[in-house]
């Protein structure tokens, strides 16, 4: 099982990647954050996709759909940006945020890869 940090680090080394983010959907709180800069601020996108996700679940419950989100995906012209709500128990109410450069990352291997860190990450 990995921590946090270490969890974090393993999603940063995804080609492309630019940051990423371990959310609290229910407060929009990062609880923790590696990369982003001065073009990418995690904390305001966290709270910012915190939104997201409470929407879409909103929309499924609307839709009396039982499925669990897998994740999300957000292409811009130069950027994909990923959620990926946690299914463990202990990650519930949780999700991971990356943001990928499109013209470095490979869409399905990093999806397969986060993946992989979500089921070792011990929260």
């Amino acid at each position: 099982m990995a921590d946090m940090d270490t969890a974090l680090k393993e999603i940063m080394e995804i080609d492309g990647c630019i940051g990423v983010a371990l959310v609290d959907h229910t407060s929009g709180m990062a609880l923790g954050t590696l990369g982003g800069g001065k073009d990418l601020d995690l904390t305001v996108a966290a709270a910012g996709n915190t939104d997201v996700v409470r929407a879409k679940l909103r929309a499924m419950e609307m839709l009396n759909l039982s499925e669990k989100i897998e994740d999300i995906l957000i292409t811009l012209d130069t950027q994909y940006h990923m959620i990926r709500p946690l299914t463990s128990r202990q990650g519930k109410g949780l999700f991971l945020y990356v943001a990928l450069r499109r013209d470095r990352a490979n869409l399905a291997m990093a999806r397969h890869q986060l993946r992989r860190v979500e089921n070792d990450l011990d929260v």
